[in-house]
């Protein structure tokens, strides 16, 4: 698949490089999850600059010091004393090196040297600061776990707190992107096509360039693709997952589990899981772990008892709903059957996903200061599927999401959006409108 978007990002790397090699190094911080693109990103925007490229492998640090020797030697085309076993001794190597000549070094899967040898982020901290001035490296680390990375660069206990000059963290294709990819490649998609490829990925760029590069853009062909013998997505979920909770991954996938399949709320979930106390894991998989987002009705107060949970992506939701559910079909290889589960469905599941996608849509077109749903906390009828307020003063939209304009009631409608105005928006013009497959 050929490089998409990313057009500030490598504006960013590009403008950083040339301060780094022009006045003294730099260090930037590349964030993401797996399969978002950041070892591509980074590698694109260092093309024809010299460049050392260095993974961190779980190995041992002389094994994994003997692998960059070479590395080293070839892409700077100098020689590297091959005695060196630390990544201290290497790192203030290549510090030395930088001042008096500048180059690129990438150093992909930082946050694994916590489980090679943690003191190689104290040491780094020591050679940086005293050598920075000094020299003209463009020092780029990027890692995949979010609460790792976190902790590497927020955390003010740590040696590298302060460091980074810049953090870029790299998200999913936007929706403009996601439209160009299906239309390169399949220019007679439907909304409903794109609807999926949505839904399936998220917008990420593996996950996309996994079904763009087995030319299988359309609903069904996608569905039949996920789903079978040696995919890989049927295990993906897992090892995503397993990397950022560890051995206490179980009641994390729990909780995921009941979110996916619509159990939201904080007192549902610990029905559901044998009234367990889930608070303390309810937040560190929103600040730690990045993984589920708190929502409230929109314009409710920080301290309303009104509260949802949803899992950010749409993969990893998807992932949850129907492999992680049915994980014994897929260990008897009935795959035939999953399928036939995922296509059925998909009708009611996608059209949760279009709420989504509206609201995504709605945000990118930048017309709007505040995007959400609304509900009372007694009671669901006068729940509303989007409530955005515009730039203009005292201007809302109230939405329904239908996959099918016909099933559209708008007089419905009509009597939310005035019980919303009495309770919450007295002030306002509100226009109400159906948005449906065919607005995509």
């Amino acid at each position: 698949m050929k490089f998409y978007n990313r057009t500030s990002e490598l504006t960013e790397l590009l403008r950083i490089q040339n301060l780094s090699f022009s006045d003294h190094s730099r260090m930037t911080v590349v964030t993401g999850r797996r399969r978002i693109g950041k070892t591509s990103l980074i590698m694109k925007s260092v093309e024809g600059f010299p460049t050392v490229y260095l993974f961190v492998g779980r190995k041992a640090e002389a094994s994994l010091c003997a692998e960059y020797i070479p590395i080293i030697s070839q892409s700077l085309d100098l020689f590297v004393p091959s005695e060196i076993r630390t990544f201290r001794s290497l790192f203030q190597y290549l510090m030395e090196l930088a001042s008096t000549r500048a180059f690129n070094l990438v150093i992909d899967e930082f946050q694994e040297f916590y489980n090679i040898n943690e003191s190689v982020y104290s040491d780094m901290q020591n050679i940086w600061d005293t050598y920075r001035k000094k020299s003209k490296m463009n020092l780029i680390v990027a890692g995949s776990i979010y609460s790792l990375m976190q902790k590497i660069f927020q955390d003010k206990k740590e040696p590298l707190f302060g460091r980074a000059d810049n953090t870029i963290k790299l998200l999913a294709f936007d929706l403009v992107t996601l439209k160009e990819i299906i239309r390169d490649n399949n220019p007679n998609y439907t909304n409903d096509d794109l609807l999926a490829l949505y839904s399936f990925t998220g917008g990420v760029p593996k996950y996309v360039e996994l079904f763009y590069d087995n030319i299988t853009l359309s609903v069904d062909e996608m569905i039949s693709f996920m789903v079978r013998e040696n995919s890989p997505f049927t295990d993906e979920g897992k090892n995503l997952l397993i990397e950022e909770f560890g051995k206490n991954h179980v009641i994390y996938f729990s909780i995921l589990s009941a979110i996916s399949s619509g159990i939201n709320t904080q007192p549902e979930i610990e029905a559901a899981l044998g009234n367990k106390s889930i608070g303390g894991q309810i937040k560190r998989m929103i600040e730690d772990y990045n993984i589920i987002v708190r929502l409230r009705p929109i314009l409710a107060k920080p301290g309303s008892q009104a509260v949802r949970y949803e899992i950010r992506d749409n993969f990893i939701r998807f992932w949850f709903n129907y492999f992680d559910r049915h994980r014994s079909m897929i260990e008897i290889k009935n795959f035939k059957a999953l399928e036939s589960i995922i296509q059925s469905d998909y009708p009611t599941y996608s059209g949760i996903m279009l709420e989504r996608y509206f609201k995504q849509q709605l945000a990118e077109s930048l017309q709007y200061r505040d995007i959400g749903s609304w509900w009372e906390l007694k009671g669901n009828q006068d729940e509303i599927d989007i409530v955005a307020l515009k730039l203009e003063k005292n201007q809302a939209q109230v939405v329904e999401v239908k996959r099918q304009k016909k099933n559209f009631r708008p007089e419905l409608l009509a009597k939310k959006a005035e019980h919303l105005k009495n309770k919450l928006l007295p002030n306002y013009q509100i226009d109400t409108l159906c948005l449906s497959l065919e607005e995509m």
